[in-house]
C-alpha cells in the first residue's frame, strides 16, 4: 500500500529561510547602534543630576549662607553633587555664572556626547 505523506517541500522551506534572512538583514542595523543612544542617555542623566543638585544647593544656600556651596562658575556645580565629584571622564564647560542669574552650561561625556543643564549663581 502506498501512503501519502503530507509536509513541506524543500522549496517551501528554502523560501521561508530566505524571507527570514531578509527580515534579519533589515532589523539588525536597528539594534547595532544602541551604544550611541546609551552614551547620549548617560550624559543626559549626568546633566539632569547636575541641574537637580544645583537647584537643591541654591535652595539650601538661600535659606542659610553656611549651607551648600557658592556657585560662580558652571564647574562649581559638580561640588553640589552628593559625592561632590563628577564621574570620571565627564567635563563641564567653564562659564561664569553671576549671583542670581541662570546660565546654560554644557557637560561632555567620554564618548563625546554633549548635554546641557542650568546653573543658578549664588554667593
Amino acid at each position: 500500500m502506498y501512503s501519502q505523506y503530507r509536509g513541506f517541500t524543500l522549496i517551501e522551506l528554502v523560501i521561508v529561510i530566505v524571507i527570514l534572512g531578509i527580515l534579519s538583514i533589515v532589523a539588525i542595523p536597528q539594534f547595532i547602534d544602541l551604544s550611541g543612544d546609551a552614551n547620549r542617555a548617560a550624559v543626559q542623566g549626568v546633566a539632569g543630576a547636575l541641574s537637580a543638585a544645583n537647584a537643591v544647593n541654591y535652595a539650601a544656600r538661600k535659606e542659610n549662607a553656611s549651607n551648600g556651596a557658592a556657585i560662580a562658575n558652571c564647574t562649581a556645580v559638580a561640588s553640589a553633587l552628593v559625592n561632590a565629584t563628577l564621574p570620571a571622564s565627564y567635563t563641564i564647560t567653564s562659564l561664569a555664572v553671576t549671583s542670581g542669574t541662570t546660565s546654560v552650561c554644557t557637560v561632555t561625556g567620554p564618548s563625546g556626547s554633549v548635554a546641557t543643564f542650568t546653573a543658578t549663581g549664588i554667593s
